[in-house]
């Protein structure tokens, strides 16, 4: 919980006294009570559990860019140059796709979709050049589904299934796709909702009414989107740079956000001593389950 000296507005609380360097892709584990979270740079995969504050980390052997439950006991995870199912309690990985070798790129933002499968985009690790792929995981395999994309982000699916939210987080847009829940095809992408530069969208999620929630980095915000793109509602942050967002909690009406403080001068981080924590507030809408990978044959 924050400490009263905290400068975070009323109704947002800080969660636990971690810090990540770049905190991205929240996921909540209902079964367990727990939400899982990366980040990306130290590496690490960090669980929280909020009715006992209890944390745990573990330390990964490369850069990690996104998890994702499973119906069994492990997470899928995009690591390196590979989709791996890891063990926390072994701390073993079991490599289920390789990626095509492209030098200096490296995973970023994923997640499972209604039916099971699980997409993740890649991008370029220094240069943000137009290189990266958004893939789709499934009992086909490691599949490239779309191309020249800089930075991947905001990837979620109305409650039928039949849309799909993606952006290219430097066009400062998330375009919206009409998306076939039975193939796992997607059609071409149409705009849904800009970003006022420097603000772009990062990590986002759907709540039980359609409604978007995208963390704005840069834009020191976390905005709801209406089906049609328009604002519903917003949460200001003490922080520029929040990642990523998702709903949790018993109820499912607990927004947690992950922030960063990579890149920060030290100006800044004494201006924002609250960037890299764990945020959470209420809403009054609640969200849906997190969908579970369902694991291709091994």
């Amino acid at each position: 919980m924050a400490a009263a000296s905290d400068p975070a507005p009323a109704g947002l609380r800080r969660e636990g006294s971690s810090r990540d360097i770049l905190g991205e892709c929240p996921t909540w584990d209902a079964r367990a009570g727990v939400l899982w979270w990366v980040d990306i740079r130290r590496p690490a995969i960090c669980r929280l559990a909020p009715a006992t504050g209890a944390f745990d980390s573990w330390d990964m052997p490369g850069m990690i860019g996104a998890l994702a439950l499973t119906e069994g006991p492990g997470l899928i995870v995009a690591l390196e140059r590979r989709v791996c199912l890891w063990n926390p309690a072994s701390g073993a990985f079991e490599t289920l796709a390789d990626l095509p070798e492209v030098e200096g790129h490296r995973w970023n933002d994923g997640r499972a979709d209604r039916q099971g499968r699980f997409w993740a985009g890649t991008m370029h690790n220094i240069t943000r050049a137009p290189e990266g792929t958004l893939y789709r995981l499934d009992r086909e395999g490691l599949t490239p589904v779309r191309d020249s994309i800089a930075i991947p982000n905001s990837l979620a699916w109305s409650p039928d299934g039949t849309r799909m939210y993606f952006a290219d987080s430097l066009q400062h847009r998330i375009d919206t796709h009409d998306f076939d829940p039975i193939t796992g095809a997607m059609s071409q992408p149409r705009p849904f909702a800009a970003s006022t530069p420097p603000a772009f969208p990062d990590g986002a999620t759907v709540d039980s009414e359609g409604h978007l929630w995208v963390a704005e980095f840069n834009g020191g915000r976390v905005t709801r989107l209406a089906p049609d793109g328009t604002v519903s509602d917003r949460i200001d942050m003490p922080v520029d740079r929040p990642t990523a967002c998702t709903l949790g909690g018993p109820d499912l009406r607990t927004l947690y956000i992950t922030t960063t403080c990579q890149n920060m001068t030290e100006a800044e981080r004494i201006a924002e001593p609250l960037a890299g924590a764990l945020f959470s507030v209420r809403v009054p809408v609640p969200g849906l389950p997190e969908p579970r990978v369902i694991l291709p044959p091994r």
